[in-house]
């Protein structure tokens, strides 16, 4: 019998807009177990969320007939208006329009889901800023200072 099959992990990272401080901590867990939920019903295998006031970081795999750029809108849309919803104070709240998304093997899964896990360590040494330039120049990324940050 045919089959397609895939194993396909995936370190997705976006932060809000202008990188503002608007993801209430209180909502954090609540905000990550909705968009589990997003990423399930697209098929696809959440394994770790994890978010700072500025950003999220999410470690997923992918379903066999998923794109990321899809993937991420869904994730985007589905959750900014959720948290409009769910939190008065976040009337204003807006995702950044870009995105990163890394591949990750299969043998490196543990370590991407711990340093997701520890995101509030890691900021206590650097900002989100410095986070996000040291993964892009990490894989090799290319990219323009004045068109990432919006």
């Amino acid at each position: 019998m045919p089959q397609s099959l895939a194993c396909l992990h995936t370190h997705i990272i976006f932060s809000t807009k202008e990188r503002a401080q608007l993801l209430p901590v209180d909502l954090q867990g609540e905000l990550h177990a909705y968009i589990a939920t997003v990423i399930q019903n697209m098929g696809c295998y959440p394994e770790i969320i994890n978010s700072m006031p500025d950003h999220i970081h999410i470690l997923t795999g992918l379903g066999r007939t998923s794109a990321v750029s899809d993937v991420v809108k869904d994730i985007k849309t589905s959750s900014s208006r959720w948290i409009k919803a769910r939190d008065s104070r976040s009337h204003a709240f807006a995702w950044q329009s870009e995105y990163a998304a890394f591949a990750v093997s299969a043998s490196n899964v543990q370590e991407v889901r711990a340093y997701i896990a520890n995101q509030a360590e890691h900021h206590k040494k650097r900002s989100f800023q410095e986070e996000y330039r040291a993964f892009l120049n990490r894989h090799g990324v290319a990219f323009d200072e004045k068109y990432v940050w919006d």
